[in-house]
């Protein structure tokens, strides 16, 4: 059996250097932000890279903190003045899950619509895990919002969700009357894998030449293939994703690794946006995405496409849904339903 060699100086200068950056990054964290990361750490959440997919699935989540902090404080949860509604699609291969977000008021008649895909990497993640970021766009656009499920890896490799994004999307419009939907107004979102799958959505739109989105919410949007960008850098060991947690996702996902070039997933190698929808990215200042992010918002500019960037310092990688906790979230939260509101207004209506 062959020893491995003693670190060397150097290998203890990079790896303490790794610590500061790192360490650094985290103390960047809102305490409100911290406090929720902390009460999920309590609640026995380990590291994506340390996990198995299926128990990676099982583990405690953004949603069971904040419920866990909120029992604490004697506080249930709300609904927010939204009614849910639980469907099927049949796409004639598999069954999607799809959740109606439905604000209470709501007209009986043709109304705005976001189809909503929540995040996790391509690998976690579900309409339950994203619940909280679907209510609160529903709540405050007005605005019917359909969660839809897709299948995740490495039972299903890419291109799987990517397919079944668009099937979603499909069934959205053919079922457009009796959703109560108006297809002139419709709007695609997603959170890390979701963001990418929903400007995914609004290029197969337009190549297809089908009806597009009015607009594009991208949340710190999966968007690249280079793991060694600045915030990559910066946030190697953060919580929740850091970026071992990113790595371990892409190895879940791709059959072969070169994939991850895959035009699809390389978001931001294409200079073909023109003619897609215009868009809203939101981005986390403590995220390994926080970069790409940026970079995709200029690949959109070059082409063209009106696009807005924020950013949210101080929070992670799904802060988006934390409005009962987070600070930035509401702020996140009320400028994207601005946003939304105004995209998807009457008077917009081709």
């Amino acid at each position: 059996m062959s020893e491995q060699s003693a670190p060397t100086s150097a290998d203890a200068g990079i790896s303490r250097l790794a610590q500061l950056i790192n360490g650094d990054a985290m103390s960047r964290l809102d305490a409100d932000m911290k406090h929720v990361l902390d009460a999920m750490t309590q609640l026995g959440a380990r590291p994506l890279e340390y996990s198995s997919p299926q128990s990676a699935r099982r583990q405690p989540n953004f949603t069971d903190a904040v419920r866990s902090i909120l029992s604490r404080q004697m506080r249930g949860p709300q609904d927010g003045g939204v009614e849910t509604e639980n469907l099927t699609i049949d796409t004639g291969e598999q069954q999607l899950s799809v959740r109606l977000y439905k604000p209470v008021g709501l007209l009986n008649r043709l109304n705005p619509a976001v189809l909503f895909f929540h995040g996790g990497g391509f690998v976690t993640g579900s309409l339950d895990s994203n619940d909280d970021s679907a209510r609160a766009i529903a709540r405050r656009t007005g605005a019917l919002v359909i969660s839809a499920g897709y299948r995740l890896a490495p039972e299903h490799k890419f291109p799987a969700a990517h397919e079944d994004a668009w099937q979603a999307w499909r069934w959205v419009l053919s079922e457009a009357g009796s959703l109560g939907v108006d297809p002139r107004r419709l709007v695609v979102a997603g959170e890390d894998a979701g963001g990418n799958l929903a400007a995914n959505v609004a290029l197969r739109a337009r190549d297809e030449r089908t009806i597009q989105p009015l607009h594009q919410l991208l949340i710190h949007p999966i968007a690249g293939s280079d793991l060694g960008t600045p915030s990559y850098n910066d946030c190697q060991r953060v919580r929740p994703i850091g970026l071992a947690a990113m790595r371990w996702r892409f190895r879940h996902l791709l059959e072969e690794q070169d994939a991850i070039h895959d035009r699809h997933i390389d978001l931001v190698s294409r200079s073909d946006w023109a003619g897609v929808a215009p868009a809203t990215i939101i981005l986390a200042g403590v995220d390994p995405l926080r970069s790409e992010g940026e970079a995709l918002a200029d690949a959109l500019e070059s082409a063209g496409v009106s696009v807005q960037c924020r950013m949210y310092q101080g929070v992670t990688q799904g802060f988006f849904g934390l409005g009962l906790m987070v600070t930035k979230a509401l702020f996140a939260q009320a400028d994207a339903a601005d946003i939304l509101a105004r995209a998807v207004a009457p008077s917009r209506r081709s």
